[in-house]
């Protein structure tokens, strides 16, 4: 009898043993694997397996295929894993994003940070201190302007704005926001044209410059129309007269002077 009931409970355990490595089997086949089963009108997008952090380097494992209705797929979007590997996240994408062209950029060699700056634009570092750097509530995806102030012999200070709406790279060497705490730097990269670049450093060299933080949601400055100019109004001279004539008439012994009317 005691036998009997060991081969029962030997049966029920591998039968429960069994059970548990099928569900196991399902779970990870689902969430590394594209849907088997899928329509025949769905077709494969790559999305985010995990997490993605600006800047990061894509592999392999942080990808994943996944089925959807052909044509409620997004503009831009990836069709095999190997068309993302190697490239380098612009912004944050959260784990199960489907991901999209404009969210990437190319990266061959050197830094990551290379490759998030526009064509055309330039990486630009500054020095920074608590003040310049505002109390440290900047972060990388932050837009500034830069105030430039100096001192002109025998007048006032005076201080303007320089430069607008320039994107912040990276602070120190970092250029992921971890958290949305402050951290006081000694470094800010900032992403501006050659031409700014020259104003930012003759700022510098002539006085001190100052970051100022923008809001995201500013829509961009334009510098108000300038006013014509006006015109001049030109005043001719009154036209001469000229002097009347003198005529002198003499009769006899008698002299008259008489003048005409011009």
């Amino acid at each position: 009898m005691a036998k009997r009931r060991g081969l029962v409970l030997i049966l029920v355990s591998l039968l429960m043993a069994v059970g548990a490595a099928f569900v196991a089997n399902k779970w990870v086949v689902a969430r590394v694997m594209p849907d088997q089963g899928a329509g025949a009108n769905s077709a494969y997008i790559v999305a985010a397996a995990v997490t993605i952090p600006f800047t990061t380097k894509v592999e392999e494992r942080h990808l994943k295929l996944v089925a959807m209705p052909e044509g409620l797929a997004p503009d831009g979007f990836f069709t095999s894993i190997e068309q993302v590997v190697g490239k380098v996240s612009t912004t944050n994408i959260s784990r199960g994003e489907i991901l999209v062209a404009e969210r990437f950029r190319a990266h061959s060699a050197g830094s990551t940070l290379a490759a998030l700056v526009d064509e055309n634009m330039r990486a630009v570092t500054v020095r920074v201190d608590d003040v310049v750097g505002v109390a440290g509530f900047l972060l990388p995806g932050n837009t500034v302007d830069v105030l430039a102030s100096r001192k002109i012999p025998n007048q006032r200070a005076i201080t303007e704005t320089i430069l607008r709406n320039i994107k912040v790279l990276a602070v120190d060497q970092t250029a992921s926001a971890q958290d949305n705490e402050p951290v006081i730097v000694r470094a800010v990269t900032l992403e501006m044209l050659p031409k700014q670049a020259e104003e930012l450093f003759r700022a510098r060299t002539e006085g001190t410059i100052q970051l100022t933080l923008r809001n995201p949601m500013e829509p961009d400055y334009v510098p108000p129309p300038a006013a014509p100019p006006k015109k001049r109004v030109v005043r001719r001279p009154a036209p001469s007269r000229p002097a009347p004539t003198e005529i002198t008439v003499i009769r006899g012994t008698s002299v008259d002077k008489t003048k005409t009317k011009t």
